[in-house]
């Protein structure tokens, strides 16, 4: 009893308090002491006494070298007894943390030193204590780090799955809400250092942390990204096989996601833009017989998919499933130090493919050169290497426009000569056919006239998957360079001018890319408005002359000086024409200078009222007076007819008025015009610009039955090459056995057919609803409204048939 005289507390003094070790276990004590934590301060002292006695006498033992086969402490009952401490004191350690202070360092301290010759359930218990303390934030994950990375080289598979869990799930807790850039540096350079160091484990376990975290996108930086590639070089094979097969495996993962980008697409807000054609959809739902409505869904199924995936690869969404690869800072440095690697390593065969394919990806994923690469493959470019499809997707993978054309021709023709030629079997002239189409779709430069015409001939071969791949290289030169194929195999291309670009050669965009669909829209808007501003001014000229001969009705004249009167109306008529001559006038002077339009409308708009008022008058008195002096000289009436014309003068200030408003109109065109030249766009014009994108490709698409162009050789490089595109895909004829074996497996399921009668004799329940029905007596009323409801509709079919037109008889 030592331990209590040390401590000052004695076992009389808690008996004389009503409580004792002895009467409480260690669950029961921690949930009274959570719930008071001043009342049972002695029993905290008590047991944490004890603890740091029992710690001294496993340290003690542990010196004393008393060792088993599985560790340290022969008497299991002491290293039983302090992990159960130490996890009873990491349950109390937040309600008492100044009684408590050095009780994790202690752990901490014991763990570092003596881990490795711990009995593993104590190691357990002592690492789920420390875990316990971090969770609670009474530790700091920086400060344990270390000692739990260095827990997973100890070779116990429960201790290292749960040091791996905790960091993991630790540091994914820090940066759920948001992220301290300065915390997570500081993690990152602990696990970057372990993972240079030369001790496989330590780096093995490092590694395969921060892989777990990019992929979580937790830590989904580019330090993090370049740290996962360059441990591709590290000394260790055991390394590099784990990196290299984490970037390959992330490659299918981002493949897979792509797969399911169509299902998830529907869910997504941000939805593609599909603008299909309403006269196809009906024409596929509604016209024709049921198998060219069957192909005609297929062909809007085909566009939808083509134009959805291209808008995918032109939104640029895949950062968030973004390889490690992409984020690399020297791509050059790194693919150089890998290929170097590879020629003088001594690895297995797998291996140095893996390495193979993380070199192709990255030449073309970030277009770089390496022309030694191309000699290299070249040597193993056989039809009977191993793994031979994986060797030529690499060599189209690490092609793309910037390598020149030379450099990569020996292994074009290599390809050629090995696997096209009559001798060779059907699977491999459809492996290089397909090959050969590969790499022109990447650098269209590589293909000479006389090779191309020679690889179509192979379309007239009975073998279905090699005319099908050389038709497949046909329709790509009817996009890439029509020129090159002979007419009959031309066909009726989209662009017969087409050709590809020189070596080097780079379109540069000038303009706002999608401007001339908003100009040629504009364009034909103004056609549009110009047709009907003719239009209206035609019929305001119009309303004008009926408005002028209406007046002349309507003025009151005698018989006396009909003849005058008709020689008025005819001089009448010339002034207005000479008027109407004065008016084009006019409006060349307006559209020459806008001033003096300016002015003019001012003086009008000054006189509207008074001419308005006075116009009726003038022309009435001056009719009368012509009346009243008919035997008069032609000078007066001259005079008088040039007085009755001013009014009408004053009337056409108002058509002036609206013609300078068209003036106005086209001069804001001619602004917006001028604005749109500039490279001043609204964020409509852009929306604009978007549609009218997506409703070229639809119409594209659908004029191409659905099968997308070849894209660019920059998009081209984003994806890896599947090899297993590059074998033979033909379904082959089934025979009448199989056929059968498919007929007789689907009716498994299905019932032995019988006749719809003999189901109703063979029925062993009770009748029908429907022969209830007929047997019920129902009362008059319901028999009387049930008759009436069988009257009416049986007028209504009479009516119905007899409106119909039957024709005529033949015989009448």
């Amino acid at each position: 009893m030592s331990l209590h005289a040390n401590s000052g507390v004695t076992p009389e003094s808690l008996w004389a308090s009503g409580r004792t070790s002895e009467k409480l276990s260690l669950p029961s004590l921690q949930s009274k002491m959570k719930c008071d934590p001043k009342g049972y301060v002695s029993e905290l002292v008590l047991l944490y006494n004890q603890f740091n006695s029992s710690l001294e006498l496993f340290q003690q033992q542990a010196a004393m070298s008393f060792t088993s086969i599985s560790g340290i402490g022969i008497d299991s009952s002491v290293a039983k007894d302090l992990g159960d401490k130490a996890m009873f004191l990491a349950h109390v350690t937040p309600f008492y943390p100044a009684h408590l202070a050095d009780f994790p360092k202690k752990l901490a301290d014991l763990l570092r030193s003596a881990g490795r010759t711990l009995l593993s359930g104590l190691r357990c218990h002592l690492t789920q204590a420390l875990i316990l303390l971090v969770n609670k934030q009474i530790v700091d994950v920086g400060e344990t780090l270390p000692l739990f990375m260095d827990l997973q080289t100890l070779g116990d598979k429960t201790l290292r799955k749960l040091a791996f869990d905790h960091v993991v799930h630790s540091i994914r807790r820090m940066n759920q809400k948001h992220k301290n850039e300065a915390k997570n540096r500081a993690l990152q350079n602990v696990l970057f250092g372990m993972l240079q160091q030369e001790d496989a484990a330590r780096a093995k376990q490092a590694l395969i942390t921060l892989c777990e975290l990019h992929r979580r996108k937790v830590w989904f930086d580019d330090r993090t990204a370049n740290a996962i590639c360059t441990a591709s070089l590290h000394p260790s094979s055991r390394i590099m096989i784990a990196a290299l097969s984490f970037l390959l495996d992330y490659e299918k993962i981002e493949n897979d996601e792509d797969s399911d980008d169509s299902s998830s697409e529907d869910e997504s807000s941000a939805k593609p833009q599909v603008l299909l054609n309403k006269e196809s959809i009906y024409k596929a739902h509604h016209k024709g017989t049921v198998a060219s409505k069957k192909k005609k869904k297929a062909k809007l199924q085909r566009v939808m998919r083509s134009l959805k995936r291209k808008q995918r690869m032109s939104s640029g969404d895949k950062n968030t499933t973004s390889s490690p690869l992409n984020h690399l800072k020297d791509a050059q440095g790194f693919a150089e130090k890998l290929f170097s690697r590879l020629q003088n390593c001594n690895e297995r065969f797998e291996v140095r493919m893996m390495m193979l394919k993380v070199i192709t990806r990255t030449v073309g994923l970030h277009r770089l050169i390496l022309l030694n690469l191309y000699p290299f493959l070249q040597k193993y470019v056989q039809p009977h290497q191993r793994d031979v499809t994986n060797l030529l997707a690499a060599a189209v993978q690490a092609s793309h426009d910037m390598v020149p054309p030379d450099a990569v021709e020996p292994l074009f023709k290599q390809i050629v000569n090995q696997f096209v030629h009559d001798r060779s079997r059907p699977e491999a002239i459809t492996v290089g056919l397909n090959v050969v189409r590969e790499l022109c779709m990447r650098m269209p430069l590589l293909m000479t006239e006389e090779l191309l015409q020679d690889l179509a001939l192979y379309k007239k071969s009975h073998d279905k998957s090699v005319s099908n791949s050389s038709r497949s290289l046909i329709a790509l030169f009817r996009e890439v360079c029509p020129s090159l194929l002979i007419k009959k195999d031309r066909g009726r291309p989209t662009d017969p001018k087409a050709r590809p670009k020189a070596y080097g050669e780079v379109s540069v965009a000038t303009d706002v890319p999608g401007l001339e669909l908003l100009q040629t829209l504009d364009s034909d808007n103004e056609q549009e408005g110009d047709n009907s501003d003719d239009s209206m001014l035609t019929g305001s000229r119009n309303d004008e002359e009926n408005a002028n001969g209406n007046e002349e009705d309507l003025v009151p004249g005698d018989d006396v000086g009909n003849e005058d009167d008709n020689e008025d109306e005819s001089d009448d008529t010339d002034v207005g024409s000479e008027n109407d001559d004065n008016d084009t006038e006019d409006e060349e002077d307006n559209l020459e200078g806008n001033g003096q339009v300016d002015e003019e409308d001012g003086e009008g708009m000054e006189h509207d009222d008074s001419d308005l008022n006075t116009s009726s008058d003038a022309e009435l008195h001056a009719f009368s007076d012509d009346d009243s002096h008919s035997s008069g000289d032609d000078d007066e009436s001259i005079d008088g007819k040039s007085k009755s014309s001013q009014p009408s003068d004053k009337k056409r200030k108002f058509t002036d008025f609206g013609e300078q408003l068209n003036v106005g109109d086209a001069s804001l065109r001619a602004l917006k015009k001028l604005a749109k030249t500039d490279g001043i766009l609204s964020n409509e014009d852009f929306k604009k610009i978007k549609e009218l994108k997506a409703k070229k490709e639809t119409k594209n698409a659908l004029a191409q039955h659905g099968f997308t162009k070849s894209a660019s050789s920059d998009q081209l490089g984003l994806k890896p090459v599947d090899p297993a595109k590059l074998e033979v895909h033909v379904r082959k004829k089934l025979s009448k056995d199989e056929r059968l074996a498919l007929i007789r497996a689907g009716r498994e399921d299905r019932g032995k057919y019988m006749a719809r009668a003999a189901v109703k004799q063979k029925k062993t329940g009770g009748t029908s609803n429907r022969q209830k029905e007929h047997k019920k007596n129902m009362p008059l009323a319901a028999k009387r409204s049930k008759a009436a409801k069988s009257r009416i509709e049986k007028k209504r079919k009479q009516n119905r048939s007899g409106k119909q037109f039957r024709g005529r008889k033949a015989w009448k």
